[in-house]
């Protein structure tokens, strides 16, 4: 059985957890997705955009 999932989900759940579990203040989540949101305006997004995507490839075992 094949699921698939949103990365955003994914990341979603990941700072829910770390909020929840591991001490992570909220407002220290919201600077750093700003951040994110940031970056994204950058020259570094394509650079960010292929390394992630390189990593689910990884995760998800497709090689093109």
């Amino acid at each position: 059985m094949t699921v698939s999932l949103p990365l955003v989900l994914v990341l979603g759940l990941i700072a829910w957890g770390a909020v929840k579990f591991l001490g992570v203040r909220v407002w220290i989540v919201v600077v750093i997705t700003l951040f994110g949101f940031l970056l994204s305006r950058t020259f570094l997004a394509p650079a960010i955009d292929s390394g992630t995507r390189s990593g689910v490839d990884v995760v998800n075992g497709t090689h093109h």
